[in-house]
């Protein structure tokens, strides 16, 4: 049995979330302005057969896929929105479910700090890191999603409502992380929309 643990789809992909899925895409890059939908499955190798469902049903590109053995992620985009709608449809088709039979997304950690130190805000831009460097003196948002690929939203909707810069959004593996930079008072707004985003969605809660 194949069960749907991440479904969800981004209207307009934003400018800072765009590039930074452009730098660990292994596919067709996206552009600010697409949409994407993000899809995780378990057991992991079912992804491919999906994969091929969306890719063969309309004329989306796919973005990345990760092939785990417990999980199973793509993300696939196009600029015409009804493209990614109606792939993402083909695909719940072919699993006889519904957006709705998702796994609920589920914060497993929120935080801000404030201020952050030169030694720390150094310290966070040598880790591996994908995204914009924080600076000394700004405050820091972070937060944990199961299942990952809820982030990818999370941070769609932190950069809609604030102006802040996008360091990470990890989105695969047991947990998706998402770490924002800026003035304590735009961190505030975009960890609002970012936890609002993620707790508004529908899902079947894990068992």
């Amino acid at each position: 049995m194949i069960k749907l643990r991440t479904y969800i789809f981004i209207d307009s992909l934003q400018p800072q979330l765009a590039t930074y899925l452009g730098t660990v895409s292994q596919g067709f890059l996206p552009v600010p302005g697409d949409a994407c939908l993000w899809m995780e499955v378990a057991p992991g190798m079912a992804i491919h057969r999906l994969t091929d469902v969306a890719l063969k049903a309309t004329r989306v590109h796919l973005g990345q896929q990760v092939v785990e053995r417990a999980f199973g992620s793509m993300v696939f985009h196009h600029r015409d929105q009804s493209d990614v709608q109606e792939a993402g449809r083909a695909v719940l088709h072919s699993l006889a479910t519904r957006e709705e039979e998702r796994q609920k997304c589920r914060i497993a950690w929120s935080e801000t700090v404030r201020a952050i130190t030169p030694d720390h805000a150094v310290l966070i831009n040598r880790q591996d890191r994908k995204g914009s460097m924080i600076l000394p003196g700004q405050s820091m948002f972070i937060l944990e999603t199961e299942p990952a690929g809820y982030i990818v939203y999370a941070a769609n909707e932190a950069e809609k409502a604030s102006s802040i810069s996008l360091i990470e959004a990890r989105a695969v593996g047991a947990f998706g992380r998402l770490i924002l930079a800026g003035r304590e008072s735009e961190i505030e707004v975009a960890a609002h929309a970012a936890i609002s985003a993620v707790r508004s969605l529908s899902g079947q809660a894990s068992v």
